[in-house]
């Protein structure tokens, strides 16, 4: 079943000429990730904003089509209310860090505690995120004060405090090195093994490649291609739009190896390989 749909969404910001994203159709379904690709200015954050009610509510400017989760027109959630249901990280962590508070332990809290939950149920909340998230040693430092991907593992730690159904990561690892990268996608297979529903936008395939169930690329505002994990990122094609590849693909189509069944990921290509021998 379905937890968000969109159905010919087109959305025009306010003063612009030309549309952000046009005749996007899709179905979330419980419990998967969904990479979304696409180069610059392709419509990736401004689809973010219409999932999670930001347009036209704050944004204004004209959007048509129908927007439901879980059965009901969007508009018809309080935005607050929403906020909770379908939870939003962004890009720099600085801009999701409140400002307002002197540790981790009240920066993950913060949202709980304006939604008036218990100071029990917090101190447990708080305390199986920090494991979670690896944030136990750092749980008294300011948050201010923390690396970038000590940041953002804050942010996300924050977001996924009020048990939203969905999540929305829009380029979680952009700023971060190797190690801290590889960290939130374990975070994010652990948030899949929830039943949480992830939106990924993301630059890093060969990433999306090892953890996402479907992918789509946006291309102009429009979705281009949709599909499989397997069939969208072995699809020459992708190149074509300035998305990217993984690089054992990229491998694969450049090579005398290439064939039907091109592997994702460097550990699929030796079993592969080594099936052959």
């Amino acid at each position: 079943m379905s937890i968000l749909s969109l159905r010919n969404v087109s959305y025009q910001y306010p003063l612009e000429a030309e549309k952000a994203v046009k005749h996007i159709s899709f179905d979330l379904k419980e419990g998967k990730v969904y990479g979304v690709i696409g180069a610059n200015e392709s419509g990736k954050t401004t689809l973010c904003n219409i999932m999670r009610g930001f347009i036209p509510e704050l944004y204004k400017g004209e959007l048509t089509g129908e927007i439901l989760y879980k059965g009901k027109d969007i508009a018809e959630y309080n935005i607050g209310d929403l906020a909770s249901e379908i939870g939003y990280s962004f890009q720099n962590p600085f801009t999701q860090i409140s400002g307002v508070k002197e540790t981790v332990f009240e920066e993950i809290a913060y949202g709980m505690e304006n939604l008036g939950i218990s100071r029990e149920q917090m101190t447990a909340r708080v305390n199986e995120l920090a494991a979670l998230f690896n944030l136990e040693e750092l749980i008294n430092e300011n948050p201010f004060e923390l690396s970038g991907g000590q940041k953002q593992r804050v942010a996300l730690a924050s977001v996924t405090a009020l048990d939203p159904k969905i999540i929305i990561l829009d380029e979680p690892t952009s700023q971060l090195d190797p190690k801290s990268t590889e960290d939130i996608f374990k975070v994010v297979e652990h948030l899949k093994k929830q039943g949480k529903t992830i939106f990924l936008v993301e630059h890093k395939v060969d990433l999306l490649a090892e953890y996402c169930d479907e992918i789509f690329l946006l291309s102009g505002g429009e979705m281009v291609m949709q599909g499989k994990t397997k069939d969208i990122l072995s699809d020459e094609k992708v190149l074509k739009y300035g998305a990217g590849l993984p690089q054992i693909v990229l491998y694969f189509l450049q090579s005398e190896l290439n064939n039907a069944n091109i592997p994702l990921t460097v550990e699929a290509a030796y079993q592969m390989l080594e099936g052959s021998e």
